[in-house]
């Protein structure tokens, strides 16, 4: 559909992401412990783990470290191949925004965490940088210029 849509504005706002790991105690030392996030909830299930973490600056938004393949009707080559996939590093993650890109790279990279780019003034207005979470996941950090 072209063009604006008729009537009210939906209210939709983003509620939960999912970000599979294959060490909930290691996620939770990264999310938690170098970026500060909140453990909201902590759930174990049928042998399997999840961890709700978010923002103490935004608590209508939680990230939930799940396991790979945590669809109960995934078959057993469905649950070997997304681990594989994780291993590689080939599944998405999350953009965080940050309003000191230097200072939180440094914290992170003092955490240990694979550096993937180091802090640049991008030609799109962003300053951002990026790191794999322990499980091997693409996360970038933005800051956007003062005024933006």
């Amino acid at each position: 559909m072209n063009g604006p849509v008729n009537g009210p504005v939906a209210d939709v706002r983003l509620s939960q992401c999912f970000i599979s790991v294959d060490d909930h105690d290691k996620a939770l030392a990264f999310y938690r412990d170098v970026l500060g996030l909140e453990v909201r909830n902590d759930v174990g299930f049928e042998g399997m783990r999840w961890v709700t973490v978010g923002s103490p600056l935004q608590p209508d938004v939680e990230i939930v470290l799940e396991p790979p393949a945590a669809d109960p009707n995934a078959s057993p080559a469905d649950k070997q191949a997304m681990a594989e996939l994780l291993a590689k590093g080939m599944l998405r993650g999350v953009i965080f925004s940050t309003p000191d890109c230097d200072a939180l790279f440094a914290r992170v990279q003092a955490s240990g965490a694979e550096v993937l780019q180091e802090p640049t003034d991008q030609p799109y207005g962003l300053r951002d940088c990026a790191f794999r979470d322990p499980a091997g996941n693409l996360l970038r950090f933005n800051e956007r210029p003062l005024g933006a």
